[in-house]
C-alpha cells in the first residue's frame, strides 16, 4: 500500500502512450496542413501532374526510408528527444548543440508558424468565400489556436494524447471527403488533366529541391514517436509496429488525395489556389463547402498539439543532458507535464505567425530540418559500427540509412542553388550556435559547474510550481 502510494506521488513521465496513441500521433503529425497546402508547392517546383505526382511518391518512400532507420535508433537508444538525442549519442555535444539551437530559433518556430497559419486560413475560409480571408484575422485566429494547445499540452498528458486520437479521425475523414469524390469523377472518365501529364519543358532541375522539401513538410511527423520514447508502452516493439503502419497509411492517403486534386482542378487552379482544398470542394462537392475546411483546420490542430508534445520533449531531454538551462527538466507538481519545455516556444512562434508568409517560411526551416535529420541517420550508422555488439529487437537493411543520408545531404546541397536567401538565412542561424557552445555550453560541461542563473531559476521554479524528475528505472 505504502509503496503504491509512493509511486502514485513521485514526479515523472508516466508511460501512457499506448500502440493506439503511439499511431495517432504519427498520423496526427503527418496528416496535417502539408497535404492541403504542399500541393501548390510541389506542383510549381516540380512543372508537371505527372513529375508533381512522383516527387509525392518518392517524397513518402524517402520517408519510410528515415522511419525505419529512427525506429532502429528507437530501439538501441533508450532515451526521448529523438533528432537531438540521437546526434548526442551517436555525433557528440557539438552537432547535438548545433541542432538544438537551430530547431529551437528556426525549425520549430517555423514549423509551427506554418501549421498555425493554415489553421487559421482554412477556419476562417467559409466565412469569407470566395474572397479571401484578411490576414490580420488569419494570424489572430492562427494564434488563438495555437495558444489552445500550448494550455492544452500543459494541462495533461492524458488529455493531450486523447485529443490526438480523436482528431486522426478527423484527418483520415478529411481525407475521405477529398479522395472519394474525386474518385468517382476518375471512374467516369475525367481524365482531362491528366493529358501530358509529364512536361519535360516545364520540369527545371534546380527547382527539384524545392519541390522535395514542400512534399516531405507533408510526411514530416513520421519521427515524433522518438521524441516521447520514454513514455511508450513497449517501445521496442511499438515504436516499429507504429512508425510501419502510419507511414504506408499516409502514403497511399496522399497519393490518392492529390489524384483527386488533379482530378477536379488543372495545373492553373492549383497554382492560383491559396487553398487547395477548398478550392477543390467548390468545384467538386459544394454541399460540403463549409465543412470541409473546418475538417482541415481541426487536422492542422492536430499537428499543432502532435508538435507541442513532443518538442517539450526535446527541451526537456536537453536540459537533462546539461545542454539547456535546467527549468526545462522540471516537472509540474501536480500535473505531471514539462510546464517550463511547453511554455518557451510561446514567444518565438507568436513572432513568427505575426511576420511570416508560410511559403517563405516553409524553404526557412526545412534546410536546417533535413540536414540534422540526415545527421541523425548517419548516426545510425556510426553507432553501428562503433558498437558491433549490441542487440537490437529491430534492425534495418544498411543501405536504408545510407541511402537516405546521401540523399538527404545532397537535396540539402542543392538547396542552395534553389532558394540562396532563405538556405543562408538557415545555414547562418545554424553557424550562430557555434560560438554559443564554446562560450557557454562547453566550459560549463567541462567544468561540471552549476547555472549562473541558479537565483532565477529557483524563483521560477518556484512561480511555475515544478520539481527536477525523479529517476524511475523500468
Amino acid at each position: 500500500m505504502g509503496k503504491d502510494k509512493k509511486e502514485q506521488e513521485a514526479v515523472f513521465l508516466r508511460r501512457k502512450i499506448t500502440l493506439l496513441r503511439a499511431f495517432s500521433l504519427l498520423i496526427g503529425s503527418m496528416v496535417g496542413s502539408g497535404i492541403f497546402i504542399s500541393p501548390k508547392g510541389v506542383l510549381k517546383n516540380s512543372g508537371s501532374v505527372g513529375f508533381s505526382l512522383v516527387v509525392w511518391f518518392a517524397c513518402g518512400l524517402l520517408s519510410m526510408f528515415g522511419a525505419l532507420c529512427y525506429a532502429e535508433l528507437g530501439t538501441r537508444i533508450t532515451k526521448s528527444g529523438g533528432h537531438y538525442i540521437y546526434i548526442l549519442e551517436t555525433l557528440g555535444p557539438l552537432p547535438s548543440f548545433l541542432f538544438l539551437w537551430a530547431e529551437f530559433f528556426a525549425i520549430r518556430p517555423a514549423n509551427s508558424a506554418v501549421v498555425s497559419l493554415a489553421f487559421g486560413r482554412y477556419m476562417l475560409e467559409p466565412f469569407f468565400a470566395p474572397c479571401a480571408a484578411p490576414v490580420p484575422a488569419v494570424k489572430l485566429v492562427s494564434l488563438l489556436g495555437y495558444y489552445m494547445v500550448l494550455t492544452l499540452n500543459s494541462w495533461s498528458v492524458t488529455w493531450s494524447a486523447r485529443l490526438q486520437t480523436a482528431l486522426s479521425i478527423v484527418k483520415l475523414l478529411a481525407l475521405a471527403l477529398i479522395i472519394v469524390p474525386g474518385m468517382m469523377l476518375l471512374a467516369q472518365g475525367h481524365t482531362e488533366n491528366f493529358q501530358n501529364a509529364f512536361d519535360r519543358q516545364a520540369l527545371v532541375l534546380d527547382k527539384l529541391p524545392l519541390a522535395f522539401y514542400a512534399g516531405m513538410f507533408a510526411y514530416s511527423g513520421w519521427f515524433q514517436a522518438s521524441f516521447v520514447r520514454e513514455e511508450l508502452v513497449r517501445p521496442e516493439r511499438n515504436i516499429p509496429l507504429a512508425v510501419i503502419v502510419s507511414v504506408i497509411t499516409v502514403i497511399v492517403g496522399y497519393m490518392l488525395t492529390n489524384v483527386s486534386y488533379y482530378t477536379v482542378l488543372g495545373t492553373q487552379d492549383v497554382l492560383a489556389s491559396p487553398a487547395v482544398a477548398v478550392s477543390f470542394v467548390q468545384r467538386a462537392f459544394k454541399s460540403l463547402i463549409s465543412v470541409v475546411p473546418v475538417l482541415v483546420a481541426l487536422s492542422c490542430f492536430g499537428t499543432m498539439n502532435g508538435g507541442i508534445f513532443t518538442f517539450s520533449r526535446t527541451l526537456f531531454v536537453a536540459s537533462r543532458e546539461g545542454q539547456w538551462p535546467p527549468l526545462f527538466s522540471m516537472i509540474h507538481i501536480r500535473r505531471h507535464t514539462p510546464l517550463p519545455a511547453v511554455m518557451l516556444m510561446f514567444p518565438l512562434v507568436t513572432a513568427m505567425v505575426c511576420i511570416g508568409d508560410i511559403y517563405h517560411l516553409m524553404n526557412f526551416f526545412s534546410f536546417s530540418r533535413w540536414l540534422f535529420i540526415g545527421l541523425a541517420t548517419l548516426g545510425l550508422i556510426v553507432h553501428r559500427h562503433r558498437y558491433p555488439e549490441l542487440h537490437s529487437p529491430f534492425k534495418v537493411p544498411l543501405f536504408i540509412p545510407v541511402s537516405f543520408t546521401v540523399i538527404c545531404l545532397f537535396t540539402v546541397a542543392m538547396s542552395f542553388y534553389s532558394d540562396p536567401v532563405n538556405i543562408s538565412i538557415g545555414c547562418t542561424m545554424v553557424l550562430s550556435g557555434f560560438p554559443v557552445y564554446y562560450l557557454i555550453i562547453h566550459r560549463q560541461m567541462s567544468r561540471r559547474c552549476s547555472s549562473p542563473f541558479y537565483y532565477l531559476t529557483h524563483k521560477l521554479q518556484l512561480l511555475l510550481e515544478v520539481v527536477q524528475q525523479e529517476i524511475k528505472t523500468y
